[in-house]
Formats: C-alpha cells, structure tokens, sequence
C-alpha cells in the first residue's frame, strides 16, 4: 500500500513534465493546477473534511436529501414603481410558479426618504418599489398570503421600518406575526462597504440591526431577521475568497451583538441566513459555496461558541452576477444566467435568484423575467442535477478549488479579527480597500483583453441591437421596461391624502414616543409598530433617527 501511494505522485509528476514538453513549457498557470490528483488519505479527508450531507461540517450541504427531499426556493427580484404594479407583478410570478416573493425597494425608500421629499425628486419607483406608509405596504401585498408565501426584503438602513410595515399589514389580515414567514436583509455593514446606502453611522445602525434580531428571535419564529451579504461585495468587485471572509466576518460581528444583548448563540444563530453571488467561473463557485460552509461551521462552533450543529449550518440564498451581464449582444445574458445558476444549484443553494437577460438596459421586462424563472425550472425538473446529493464532491478539482477558498478566506478572516472585528474594519476602510484593488485588476484585465468577456472585449461582431422580445421592446435597444413620470406625482398625491386623513394628533404622539424609546435604549420595534399603525411614515421615522444618532460619511480608504 505505501508502495502505491508513492507510485501516485511519481506517475503525475512524469505525467505532467510530458504534459508540458508537448506544450512547449508553456500552459496559462490559472486558479487550478494542470491536474489535479487524489488527496494523499482520501478516506480521512472524506470523513473529516467533507463528512455527510446534513451532517457537520456541512461541506456536502445542509440537508440530508438536498433537493431529492425538497427543491430549492425559486425567487425573482421584484419590485418597480408603484405598490399596486409590483403587486400585479408579484401575482403574475406566483401563477407562473414562483415559490417566494423577493422585493427591492426604490433609492428613496431605502435611505429613508418619502416620496415627496426634494432628494426622491426623480428616483419614485425607479430601481425598485416606492414605499412610503402603511396604506403602500396594504396595496403591495394585497390578496397575498403571507402566512403561506414567504416574503424576501432586500432593506438595509430602513430594515426596522419595512419590518413593521410587513408586520402592520400582516396582522391586518389576520396574519399573526408568528407566522410570517420569509427574510429580511438587515444587513447594514456590506453598505459601507460595497454599496453605499446607509443613513446613519455604524454603531447606532449596529443597533437597530440587533434590535431587529432580537424582535424577530423572540416574536417571529419563522422569520430569518438578517441575510449577511456577499453578493455586493462581489459586485463591487471582490474574489471569491474575499466575498466568503468579509461576509463571515460581518456575521461574527452581528452575532456577538445579539449576545451582548443578552441572546444565545443557539437562539439565534438558526435563523441567521447568507446571501452570495454565483459568477461565471463555474468551478470555483461550485466550490466557494462548499468552503463557505465549513468555514462557518468551524466558525460558529469555535468562535461564537454555539452547542447545537444547527446552528453551525451555513444557509443561504443565492443570485446570478449583475455584473456579469451585458448590454452588448444581451441575449448572451440568457447563457451567463443559466451557467451560474447551475453553480449556485450544484454548491447546493436553499434560494435563487435568476437575473433577466435585460437587466443591463434596465428593469426586466415580464417576458425576461418569465425566461429567468423558466431557466430555474428547466434546472429543476429537466437537468437531472436534483436527483443527486452535492453531484460534484469528490471531484479532485472541486475538493482542490474547495481547500483553496477556504485557506484563503480564512487568511483574510483572521486578519479582520487581529485589527478588532467587522466594524474596525469597516471604520478603516480595508475591506473596501481591499476590493477596489481587486476591481481595479480585474478592469485592467479586460482593457488588455487577457480576461475576455463575450460580446464586450471579444467576438463583438453580430450585436445588432436587442429584439429578443419586440412586442415589450420593439426592436431598439435600451427601452425595455420604463418607469411614467406621473408615477411619482401619483405618489406624492397618495401620500399627501395619507397624511390628511390620519389622525394627526395620534400620529404625533406616537412619534414622540418612539423618540423617547429611542434615546432610552430600548428596542425600537414595539414603539415603531405604534407609530407605523398611527399613520407615520417612513421618511418620518427616519428623520427622528436622524437627528439622534446623525447621518454617516465615508471615510478615506485604508
């Protein structure tokens, strides 16, 4: 047997000078070997790296069957304009055979803005839905179960607010709390780092961000109060290794929060959910999926000492890379989605989003979107994929690309913890140092075209302009879907009426109250449910924050 074993790296190595003798010595030394061979032990490496599906350290996956005992989420990013026409929109997903509703609020909403505020002026509806009051908040999930249909928000520095929203209109129904069921982003870090629409500074964000957590642990066990995201930071440029570290980092940073709160680790980690992009280097996002997950397992259980595995169970959701699309020859699109939703399958996601071939022009037409639903399915029910548990592990090249994220990202991880945590970091600047290197290689790779991009730096020959489907685009390229100017003059209109009709001395007594609340120190949701349910609005609630904690600018970078 020891005779084998040395006979193994002595047949590769010959193997590989012939290999490179044909080849002149010269072969482009990428992320992978030229070959990559058996570990030395395989059979200790499969028990103790990559163990069982549903069993720690969770390389394999984090359900024992995956997709033979359920498929994962299909969600489609959804959001524009009105409440009422994402409404209709949402409705037309979930006859078509959407599993969850995935929505993406305006930039007014999202940074704390009313739509008749002058800084909304020309950005109502426009990137995603305009959401001001609870009267939005009825029209965007009218006739919607959401005791059955599970809800994804994707809202950062005004997360509380969109919550009680949620919650106000819920129970409205009939729908208790308890059994709300779906996610909300709550992730305020990756908005200093990557994408920029934060309001207040970071420790009394820290703040609302756990105040959320805690209210969602105690009163809405079937709610995930935060997905830590990496797809940003992914694209505004980091590697895989990096997207895996600075995610992780962020969540040990949330996490030690919540149990500074008096919250314990197997409380709530459960319910602590991730969210990742899948780009177009297939084999190692297969891969990255697999190392995010042992890394987390070592994490939870070592560093943030939680007892029960499941709650060393790494979950996530994932979407295909905006970046990658293109608005050159965007039919293409169709063909980079379909490739990293197959990684994003295969590294064994709970949740997916498929990007529209359009999106590049601007926000996707129903027919792309339907073509972007459509290609999870075909996935599902034709590729044959589901039918076998993580079909990939084993592969020498998956374990290699697997070992090396993880090594890689645990570098960066350690780094992160020896300056103090997440939020020095942040505070440095290194994280977004650290990608705005990397973006920048990555820019000057495709200007001296040695990274190639299909339609953009290479093969730009046949872009005739975007025709895929005329009767929404009509044959000229740039106009798919577009947001009427009267769209936000209607809002303001509603919202004007919104706040002549309600109370407003009860209005403004609940607004004191919450302010109170606030200075006080304690969770801010009871007080925001009261004033959100007196006809507050959200850009009210945000000015209160406002002028007690103060608004965030960036610092120079690291």
């Amino acid at each position: 047997m020891a005779a084998r074993k040395r006979a193994v790296p002595d047949a590769h190595a010959r193997w590989e000078a012939a290999a490179r003798a044909q080849i002149g010595g010269k072969v482009d030394e990428g992320p992978l070997p030229l070959l990559v061979g058996p570990p030395d032990d395989p059979d200790a490496v499969a028990v103790d790296q990559l163990g069982f599906p549903g069993l720690p350290p969770f390389t394999r996956g984090v359900q024992p069957t995956m997709y033979r005992g359920r498929l994962w989420t299909m969600r489609q990013y959804s959001g524009f304009g009105s409440a009422t026409e994402t409404n209709q929109r949402f409705h037309f997903l979930l006859k078509g055979g959407q599993t969850g509703l995935s929505t993406a609020f305006d930039l007014p909403t999202q940074i704390g803005y009313d739509s008749d505020h002058p800084k909304a002026k020309g950005e109502v509806g426009r990137v995603g839905v305009a959401i001001t009051s609870l009267g939005d908040m009825r029209r965007l999930f009218h006739d919607i179960p959401l005791d059955r249909a599970t809800v994804s928000m994707t809202i950062n520095a005004t997360a509380p607010i969109l919550l009680g929203l949620l919650v106000a209109a819920a129970e409205e129904t009939g729908v208790p709390r308890a059994k709300i069921g779906g996610t909300v982003q709550n992730d305020i870090l990756k908005e200093y780092i990557a994408r920029g629409t934060y309001i207040y500074p970071p420790d009394p964000s820290i703040r609302l961000t756990t105040d959320v957590i805690e209210f969602a642990t105690r009163e809405m066990p079937q709610w995930n109060y935060i997905s830590v995201s990496g797809y940003h930071m992914r694209e505004a440029g980091a590697t895989a290794a990096q997207e895996v570290a600075f995610t992780i980092a962020n969540a040990i940073a949330y996490a030690r929060a919540a149990v500074e709160r008096g919250l314990d680790p197997d409380e709530f980690l459960p319910r602590l959910s991730f969210f990742f992009s899948s780009d177009r280097n297939f084999l190692e996002e297969i891969a990255k999926f697999r190392a995010a997950r042992r890394l987390w397992a070592s994490v939870a259980k070592e560093t943030l000492g939680a007892k029960q595995s499941r709650s060393w169970a790494l979950r996530f959701h994932t979407q295909t890379a905006g970046s990658s699309l293109t608005a050159q020859q965007p039919e293409l699109n169709v063909v980079r989605t379909t490739l990293e939703a197959l990684a994003a399958v295969l590294g064994g996601t709970q949740s997916l989003h498929t990007n529209a071939l359009d999106e590049a022009l601007g926000l996707p037409t129903e027919s792309a979107a339907r073509l972007a639903l459509r290609t999870q399915q075909i996935l599902a029910e034709e590729s044959g994929v589901p039918s076998t548990v993580d079909p990939l592990g084993g592969a020498y090249e998956i374990e290699h690309l697997t070992d090396r994220v993880e090594a890689d990202a645990r570098a960066y991880l350690d780094r992160v913890e020896s300056m103090g945590g997440a939020l020095v970091a942040v505070e440095k600047g290194f994280f977004q140092s650290e990608i705005a290197r990397e973006a920048y290689q990555i820019a000057k790779a495709r200007e001296a075209k040695q990274e190639l991009v299909v339609g953009v730096n290479a093969f730009t020959d046949g872009d005739h302009g975007f025709r895929l489907f005329p009767d929404e685009v009509g044959g000229k390229r740039g106009r798919g879907l577009t947001i009427s100017p009267e769209l936000e003059r209607t809002q303001k209109r509603d919202l004007a009426r919104w706040k002549q009709e309600r109370d407003a001395k009860k209005a403004n007594a609940a607004l004191a109250a919450l302010r109170k609340e606030t200075e006080a120190g304690q969770n801010v949701m009871p007080p925001l449910l009261a004033a959100l349910r007196a006809g507050v609005t959200l850009g009210e609630v945000s000015d209160v924050w406002r002028e007690l904690f103060g608004e965030y600018r960036a610092p120079r970078t690291f």
